[in-house]
């Protein structure tokens, strides 16, 4: 499988996931829009994911590309029918270029947190072998408002009611980080949103403190990781 990824910062790459996709051979292919690189085509690629980001989907004045990167990812989904899997900003802007809303959110989430399956959660693909409840590493002060019709909600949490979604049987989307690393915290905490993000959080100790929650968390990080990304996998090859 050749996948094309878009990314929104340098460091906010696959991070975990680079790892299984070349335990089984898949290739990837980034493209840094915050660096001015070229939106591709679709052709020659068998899925797109989506990363995360500093900016937020409504900023299409000062983030040009946004507009023709839902324009992309309507294409893949909708027209294409391709597999698809957004993280963080990835899941807001698969929203939006559904049909759905995002906005600020009533309460960011920064941390290492709980997040809780849906009763169609519990029955989806995508968390098959997940807990009910389980832990993730959150970020993020947007969120999706509004689904596109036709998405179903998979995960929840008590500040974001759409912490995952689906959209027909190969799309995925998760507000959450599934791909974090041992040095996500000190790459990401480089970004000044994110930094300003983690000080509101955490005080000025916050690089420390949500490192170490992530080093404790990081057994379950894993394992979340890798299922999540073998369903993926199998939702994406079926017909």
């Amino acid at each position: 499988m050749k996948i094309l990824v878009l990314q929104h910062a340098r460091v906010e790459h696959p991070g975990s996931l680079r790892d299984f996709l070349r335990e089984d051979g898949h290739s990837w292919h980034p493209v840094e829009l915050d660096e001015g690189e070229a939106l591709p085509g679709l052709d020659g690629y068998d899925a797109l994911w989506v990363l995360g980001g500093p900016m937020d989907v409504w900023q299409e004045s000062e983030f040009g590309w946004l507009r023709s990167e839902k324009e992309l990812i309507r294409e893949a989904v909708e027209v294409r029918g391709m597999p698809f899997l957004g993280l963080c900003l990835g899941h807001q802007l698969l929203a939006e270029a559904l049909g759905g809303k995002c906005g600020k959110a009533e309460q960011s989430e920064v941390g290492v947190m709980d997040v809780s399956l849906t009763g169609e959660g519990e029955h989806s693909l995508f968390f098959d072998g997940v807990a009910e409840t389980f832990k993730c590493l959150q970020w993020h002060g947007a969120e999706v408002t509004e689904m596109p019709p036709g998405a179903v909600a998979l995960a929840t949490s008590e500040a974001c009611a759409v912490q995952a979604m689906s959209w027909g049987p190969r799309a995925f989307s998760a507000q959450f980080h599934v791909e974090v690393e041992a040095d996500t915290v000190s790459n990401w905490a480089a970004i000044p949103d994110y930094a300003d993000a983690l000080r509101a959080a955490f005080g000025e100790n916050g690089v420390q403190q949500l490192s170490e929650a992530c080093a404790g968390a990081m057994p379950e990080f894993n394992r979340i990781a890798e299922r999540v990304y073998l369903n993926w996998l199998h939702a994406a090859v079926r017909s």
